[in-house]
């Protein structure tokens, strides 16, 4: 059996489709952008550090750049020609153990978790676009034999997973 494709039902099919979806998202579906329009350009500002961890400001910062550019229409430029700006601090890096081992009591499982402050501002009108308190995020890392993964796999794998909740919260609001 064959089926024939006019233009009418083609049109038709469309219009159906179409009519799910809402311009204003509160009303149903949508295909509005999760991301603002306003905003075409990001900078990343260093941050600043409570810890004693020099290295996890790099790490998160980096993330966070690659994150932006790799999820979202924005591009991250220099701060002086960059519509928005993200700001913030580290405010504790901390290792939790797990589990241990019954035979040594060394740490077989430890979690690394980044907790952090961040603001994400319009530098255009002072307006503030995202406000995150003590936020954070943490990855497993397994320090024991056989496996032997160093503590900054694990600050890697933290760095990596807050940029990554970071960005998802900057899409817009619905």
């Amino acid at each position: 059996m064959s089926s024939v494709r006019t233009p009418a039902a083609f049109g038709l099919v469309a219009s159906a489709v179409l009519a799910g979806c809402a311009a204003d998202p509160a009303e149903g579906w949508s295909t509005a952008s999760v991301w603002s329009t306003d905003v075409r350009t990001v900078a990343v500002s260093m941050f600043e550090n409570s810890t004693f961890n020099r290295t996890i400001a790099f790490e998160f910062m980096d993330a966070l750049i690659k994150e932006i550019e790799a999820r979202t229409p924005y591009k991250v430029t220099a701060r002086g020609r960059a519509d928005t700006i993200v700001t913030g601090r580290i405010l504790s890096v901390a290792l939790t153990q797990l589990s241990k081992s019954s035979l040594t009591g060394l740490s077989e499982e430890v979690t690394v978790s980044v907790t952090i402050d961040l603001k994400w501002t319009d530098v255009r009108t002072g307006e503030s676009l995202l406000e995150l308190e003590s936020f954070a995020a943490d990855s497993l890392f397994v320090p024991s034999n056989p496996t032997r993964e160093p503590i900054e796999l694990g600050e890697f794998g933290a760095a990596q997973k807050l940029a990554r909740d970071v960005v998802s919260e900057m899409k817009a609001d619905w």
